[in-house]
């Protein structure tokens, strides 16, 4: 089973989003663009793992203490870089919340040989990546000045920052993907309610 752990957003962000997403995604053709049902906020990426493991990762999700918090989705940018983009995405605002819910999650998954990332994280919602490449936010070799997104990064920058509004995070989810066709498929596996301060 290929697993991760993340947030997922709100109807009417999401609507936000596909709406933005087909104006532009005439602009990068090439691009492999995200399933609308498909976004969302990855706050650790496990792997594959055997079914076994499943129940495992589950009873160290439900120890993780965490709060409820805002995210603001706005802007957008590129991984690595603008001028050899792989990764089109749409960036959050948050307060510390969200970094320290991924490194909770990120320690105790690695209690039980999960391996830990590398780097801290890195929030954002991938739109759209290249195709071919990785989707991963930092250098990696085979990186390359290209073309993929020109006409997209030339069209942005005529219009307004793209706002999408802003939710709160209730509880994070641990997914299944399974690859297909036409792109991955994700499925919720279970829930995790994170305390609301407005509850107690």
């Amino acid at each position: 089973m290929r697993l991760f752990v993340a947030l997922d957003i709100d109807d009417a962000i999401r609507q936000r989003m596909v709406g933005f997403m087909e104006s532009v995604r005439g602009l990068a053709p090439q691009a492999r663009w995200v399933r609308p049902e498909s976004l969302h906020v990855t706050l650790k990426f496990i792997g594959e793992k055997p079914e076994d493991d499943c129940e495992k990762i589950k009873l160290v999700l439900q120890t993780i203490p965490g709060k409820g918090f805002e995210l603001t989705f706005r802007g957008y940018g590129f991984f690595p870089t603008a001028r050899a983009p792989r990764v089109f995405w749409i960036g959050m605002e948050t307060g510390p919340q969200l970094a320290s819910l991924a490194a909770s999650i990120d320690a105790g998954l690695a209690a039980i040989g999960v391996p830990r990332e590398e780097h801290g994280h890195n929030p954002h919602l991938t739109l759209a990546r290249a195709a071919g490449g990785s989707g991963a936010p930092r250098h990696q070799k085979g990186d390359r000045a290209n073309r993929v997104f020109q006409p997209l990064q030339e069209k942005l920058s005529t219009l307004p920052q793209p706002e999408f509004g802003t939710m709160r995070a209730r509880e994070f989810f641990l997914y299944r993907s399974r690859l297909s066709t036409g792109g991955s498929i994700y499925s919720k596996i279970a829930a995790f309610p994170l305390d609301d301060p407005g509850t107690h």
